[in-house]
């Protein structure tokens, strides 16, 4: 299996540029928290062979690290076409979950066996929240957590909630607040709120 592409941290972000999957404004991010920038990776998968690039990038990463990977299970929905790429370029079994009354479960016929090695993937990782509720259904089937992924890791060491490392294919710093601490400049632009987390 050999997966050629690596992309330079410089070319990535003109890609995110260049799809305007970077975004500027006054965001509240599916973790609670503000953010002045938010990475729309909805917009960076609707130019599919930029997408591909960046998931091929991601993909040599996650075969470097893990050898036995027996599944990969994504969170719904921002996971759902990054599992997929990932997993078809790793010819990995890829399921994903979703949120039924506020809450990740596994429907569609989707299952996991028992002792079968998860991974998780993400398209944004910034407290980890939604990949820890995915930790709890590979738990609760009794099967193996290997570790976590993302397109993107715009974590910092007090935002994240994962205490084992993230594979990522970029690393992007960008400050997060909570409504307490909120800057002056972003109290003045309005609120928007992108995250598949509001929508009921």
């Amino acid at each position: 299996m050999k997966i050629k592409e690596m992309l330079s941290h410089k070319k990535s972000l003109n890609i995110l540029k260049k799809t305007d999957a970077l975004l500027e404004g006054h965001f509240i991010l599916s973790s609670g928290l503000h953010s002045s920038k938010y990475i729309q990776c909805a917009k960076l998968l609707s130019y599919p062979v930029l997408a591909e690039k960046i998931c091929k990038s991601l993909a040599n990463k996650i075969k470097k690290k893990y050898k036995n990977i027996d599944l990969i299970l994504a969170p719904a929905m921002g996971g759902v076409i990054i599992g997929y790429e990932v997993g078809k370029l790793l010819k990995k079994e890829t399921i994903f979950c979703e949120r039924v009354n506020g809450k990740f479960t596994l429907r569609r016929g989707f299952s996991i066996q028992k002792g079968a090695k998860v991974l998780i993937i993400e398209d944004v990782i910034t407290t980890g929240k939604s990949s820890l509720e995915c930790v709890k259904l590979i738990k609760k089937a009794n099967a193996k957590l290997l570790g976590f992924a993302s397109i993107i890791d715009r974590s910092t060491k007090k935002s994240l909630k994962i205490k084992t490392g993230i594979t990522s294919h970029l690393k992007i710093d960008v400050p997060t607040f909570s409504e307490k601490k909120l800057p002056q400049n972003l109290k003045s632009i309005p609120i928007t709120t992108p995250g598949s987390r509001f929508i009921k």
